[in-house]
Parts: structure tokens; sequence; C-alpha cells
């Protein structure tokens, strides 16, 4: 007899000699449950996968970032089983997986109620107990239109192929440059084929590798994204490697619904999205317009403290100045439709910069001026899909705390190190304080403009920058913005979630488009380094981080009402308006409850608004020239001295504690 076929294969590091037609599952000993899948030569593969001579394996583990993944959307095909089994007339969109979860769109004749939810996941606990088997299999062009001719939306990503990923959102795991897999489940006895969908894969070895999941909701969402196409049902789900895991998620969710800053802005009067103006478009109330200023006024002060300058520009312009900066060929469909006006065409401002390089080419340039840093609380309009407007951390319309900063090639290194130190410290004053950085950068894509070695200085200039910070740094291939490579400032706020704050990009393109030059120490014309920088964000998003980061509970400095007086009757309110005009002089926004309500309502209705301090005054704090403190978190101090009283107060905000 002869010796069977062996393979060489690397195992955690070590070369192994296994059989022919050894699966990655069975050269891993995975059980299919810790161990999911498997990475080979870097690829997410199947623990059914047969290894071929010369392969790398290694484990996914089911609680890993992959792991989750392919748990997530293993779950989504057993959602979308469950529901043509008890829709039998629902056709299939895309099902990816998400943060957190996973989602399936279906086209259906109603829209789900919270009972089909119910039902649906009924039936999907009973195909977890079958155990049925993820099968991949390999078809044609021509074979998968025949087997998924009933499923339209297929046969149109099908159609799509290498180009799906780009022109639907999630559907990259369906449908690849490469052959057409689809999988099957199978019942595990018979072998029988109980369901199929179009999918790269890689899945779990059985639906019974399912731990723990919940579905969550649905919504309407148009297919491929686009409202000039069908509007379909979607359902959301979250999937986790065990039962405590999605309590503890489940838990988490409850938490940032308290949080909500759309929740927390109605509950304390700050901000609302009238409908008559549209998605996306909030207008602020007196108490959220009293917090916006506070935070302009703030970051407006240390921005002239840094030898920043202030500008100003408007909220249209002609087209050709978006064509000169590269956005109209690279950023048009973020940016609104154009208005025609006198024989030109119009587009609300999506961003500032174009702008900026007209003040800086407004006039010669000497060197002596740089760095020349530029800055401006700049409204800007881009066009958000409507599925994806939420509230004010994705809006319509927004105003960036924009800058940019003209500089020379030498000043740069320097320039960047200040700038990113500026930019940490500053979120640090408004209470952020848990960081990393992303350095996102250039990708193979067509829509990157400029040389590759300016790329390369300008991505590596910038990880030095970084790298000083001695904070985590995070690598982002291919996301940087088509005109240069970013970092981003990640911030996570009180519960753990992590949100982009502040972007530094370094731009070498802008001012080659813009021709902007200054005269150099030996009177030649120079071309300067252009580095964008946007602190905030928005204002409005910052806004909505910091309220969702205090759930809505301001640092005294920030709130819109510092202090509110609590008179015990009637005749103790003159008195707290004598100790209010005291604070009032000091800058404290103050107000008295002189309402009829009883004393312990007013003390609620304080409570309600999360006002930093409560001073209550009845007739033993006026004999003794004192009021009795009530904070926020419910504790007392009784009889303390006005003078006392307002000098606590006034340090705590001007130290914005």
């Amino acid at each position: 007899m002869s010796a069977l076929p062996e393979l060489r294969i690397t195992l955690a590091g070590v070369e192994r000699v296994v059989a022919a037609g050894t699966t990655a599952g069975a050269a891993l000993e995975a059980d299919g449950r810790t161990v999911i899948a498997a990475l080979v030569n870097g690829e997410p593969r199947d623990l059914a996968h047969e290894l071929a001579d010369g392969d790398t394996v290694e484990p996914i583990a089911v609680d890993s970032d992959h792991g989750r993944a392919i748990l997530r959307h293993s779950t989504a095909h057993v959602l979308a089983q469950a529901v043509q089994e008890l829709f039998p007339e629902a056709r299939l969109g895309i099902g990816p997986p998400i943060e957190n979860g996973f989602y399936y769109d279906f086209d259906v004749p109603e829209p789900f109620s919270p009972d089909d939810l119910k039902r649906i996941e009924k039936k999907m606990q009973e195909i977890v107990k079958q155990g049925q088997r993820f099968s991949r299999r390999a078809v044609g062009d021509a074979e998968a239109r025949e087997e998924l001719a009933d499923e339209p939306y297929k046969l149109e990503l099908i159609g799509l192929k290498g180009g799906a990923g780009d022109a639907a959102e999630g559907a990259s795991v369906e449908v690849g440059a490469g052959q057409l897999t689809i999988y099957d489940n199978l019942h595990p006895r018979t072998g029988e084929r109980c369901w199929k969908d179009l999918c790269r894969g890689p899945h779990l070895p059985t639906t019974r590798a399912i731990p723990a999941f919940k579905l969550m909701r649905s919504a309407a969402a148009y297919w491929r994204g686009s409202e000039r196409n069908p509007q379909l049902q979607r359902i959301y789900g979250t999937a986790w490697e065990s039962k405590e895991a999605l309590k503890a998620y489940l838990t988490f969710l409850e938490e940032a619904e308290k949080r909500d800053h759309r929740k927390l802005g109605a509950e304390l009067d700050l901000f609302s999205f009238p409908d008559e103006l549209g998605s996306g478009l909030a207008v602020f109330h007196p108490k959220g317009g009293v917090v916006r200023r506070v935070m302009e006024d703030y970051s407006r002060r240390r921005h002239e403290e840094a030898g920043y300058q202030f500008v100003n520009t408007p909220h249209i312009s002609k087209g050709r100045l978006f064509e000169t900066s590269g956005h109209l060929p690279n950023y048009a469909d973020s940016m609104f439709p154009p208005m025609e006006f006198e024989g030109a065409d119009y587009y609300l401002k999506a961003m500032n910069c174009p702008m900026h390089n007209l003040v800086f080419r407004a006039r010669g340039r000497s060197y002596r001026e740089l760095p020349l840093r530029l800055f401006e609380f700049g409204t800007v309009y881009r066009y958000e899909k409507s599925g994806v407007v939420h509230g004010l951390t994705r809006a319509r319309g927004f105003t960036q705390d924009d800058s940019h900063i003209y500089c020379t090639k030498e000043q740069m290194p320097a320039e960047l190190d200040t700038l990113l130190t500026f930019v940490l410290d500053l979120l640090r004053d408004y209470g952020l304080s848990d960081f990393y950085l992303e350095l996102s950068t250039r990708g193979d894509s067509d829509k990157f403009i400029g040389e590759p070695t300016e790329w390369e200085e300008a991505t590596e200039v910038l990880r030095q920058a970084a790298e000083k910070q001695n904070l985590e740094l995070v690598l982002d291939p291919g996301g940087a913005a088509y005109y240069g490579p970013k970092i981003s400032v990640q911030a996570r706020d009180a519960i753990g979630r992590t949100w982009q704050m502040s972007t530094i990009q370094v731009d070498f393109q802008q001012p080659k488009r813009f021709d902007l030059e200054y005269q150099a120490s030996d009177g030649s014309r120079q071309r300067p380094v252009m580095i964008h920088r946007a602190l905030f964000g928005s204002i409005e998003r910052f806004f909505a981080v910091l309220l969702e980061h205090y759930a809505g509970a301001f640092p005294a400095w920030l709130a819109p009402v510092q202090v509110t007086g609590i008179p015990i009757t009637d005749e103790h309110v003159p008195y707290l308006e004598r100790v209010a005009d005291r604070l009032r002089a000091e800058g404290v926004r103050v107000e008295i409850d002189a309402s009829d309500d009883r004393m312990q309502k007013k003390i609620r209705n304080a409570q309600k608004s999360k006002v930093p301090y409560m001073l209550l005054a009845g007739d033993e704090d006026v004999s003794k020239d004192a009021v009795s403190f009530r904070y926020r978190d419910g504790s007392q101090n009784n009889g303390v001295p006005i003078d006392q009283a307002v000098a606590e107060i006034v340090t705590a905000v001007r130290e914005r504690r």
C-alpha cells in the first residue's frame, strides 16, 4: 500500500505535516463553538475548508472581532430563513453583520409588527436548536441565476458582481469579484436542504453554535440606500458569544437609551427638529443656545491665545470653486444639488477649506506670516441619505469649528506636534480624557489625487506627531480623504462608546490646485503645506457627544442654568433674588423658581432639569444671612453663609470643575 499524500502547513507558527484532505477545523482541533472558523493565509474560511500545501492556518475565536462578525452573519441567515418560512412571499435583500449586530432587508407586502418579530425570533430559536449545517458550494453565474430566479434583488447583485460592494452597502458579504458561492442550511440528520442564500461566507459550522441572540427592531430601508429604489423592511438583531455577553450588551443599550441626546434634548428643552425645516436640520432653544455659546466662547478664547485668526465665509458658492478644489469630482454625492442663478450653478457650501484658500490667495504672502492659522465657525450643508440622518450626530446642516493652517514644509512637523497637543488638551477641558488615535492612509482606489511620494511624506510626518502623544495608534488603510492622510482623535465616553472627534489632515494638493504661494526668505516663490483641522468635528455633533457623555448633567461651567433658587415660601423670593444678583454679577446663570408649586416639587423640577446647584432659603437661612445648598446628587449642606456660597459656585464655574 502506498502512503497517503501529505501536506505541509504552518499552524500557530509551527510547520506541521498533515494528510491531504485535512480541513482547517481538523488541523485546529476546533470544537466549532469557541473556535468557529479559521484564517487561512490571512483569509477567513469555514472550518470545513480543505487545506492546501503551504497554507498558514490560525484559529478564529467566537469572541474575537472576526468571530463575532461570522457569528452575526450566520445569525442573519437564520433570521432570513425564519422570515421566509413564516412569510413565504418575502423576497431577500442584503443581510450583513454590523457593529454589535446584524440586519437583513426584506421585500414584504406589509411592515413587520412587534408581534411578527416575536414569531420570527421563536422560529429562529427552533432553527438554532435543530443544528442545521452551513454548507458552502461554488456556483457559476448562470446556475446562480437559475437557483435564485425568484429573488430579484439577488439577481441584481449577481449582475453587479465585482462592483456590488460599492453599489450597495453590505453587498460585499454576498458577492465579490471572484466566483459566486451559495450557502445551504442542511438538516443535521437527513442532509436535506432547508434553505439557501447567496453568500461569500464564512459561517459557523452549525446553527447550534449560535449561543445568544435577540431581534431588536424593524425599520424601513431603501434598496441599495437610494430613495429611487423600492422601500424594503429591515430587521435589526444582535448576537453574542454567550448569554452573559448578550445580557451585558442589553444593559449597555438601556444606559445608552437613557443618554440618547435626542431624548435628552427634548426633556431638557435644548433643541428640536421641526418637520417644517426638513430632516437633519435642528433649531437650538434658549437653553441649548446657552450651552452652545459657552462651548464656542471658550474654544474661541483658546484659539485666540494660540495665535489663530478668525475669518468668515459665505454659505453658497459658484460650482467652479468646488471644481478647483476637487470636491465636485470627488465629493458630489455628499453635496446638495446646484441652484441655477444668473447663468451659473451655485452650491451650498459643504466644506470651508476652498474658501479659506481664497482668503490666503487674496494678497501676496511672505514666509514671515507663516504658519498662518485661519479659523472659522463655518456652517456647512451635506446631503446625508435619510437612512443615516441621526439627530445632531449625523445632520444635513451643521457648523464646523474649522481651521486651516498654512506653513512651510520645515514648519510642518512642529506645527503638527503643537496642533495635536492643542486639540487633545482642549478636548480634555470639556471633560473627555480617554483617547486613542487613528491614522488613515491612502488606498488603492483611483479617488486619491497626488503623487505617492507626497502621500508617503505626509503620512510619515503625521505618524511621528501621533507617536509623540504616547497614545494607542490604530491604522486605517485606505480611509484617508481624497487629498491627503489624516489623524482622527477617537474619544471614549462615560459608558465606553467611541466617538470620532478631531481630525487633522496634511494636504499637498489644495495649495497646488489653488496655486497658493508665499515668498521665501531667498525671494523665491514657494508652495505652502495646508493642514486641515476640525476640533469638535461640528458644534452640533460635539454638543450631542457631551450631552450623552454627561447624561444631560453638564458640569457647572457648561450647564444652561447653573443655579436655581428655591424659596421655602413666597416671602423668601426677594431674599433669594438678592443672592441671585450677587451671582449674576459674577457671570453665573441663575433662575428663581417663584411658581406656585410646593417646595418639594420645585426641587424635583430642578433635579429633572439637572441643575448643578439649588439654593434653598427659609426663615432660619435669612436670619443667618445664609442659604442651604442642595446638590445635583441629592446631598445637602445647610446654613452656608452667602459669601461662601457665592465663592463656591463661582470657583467651580471658573475652574471648569
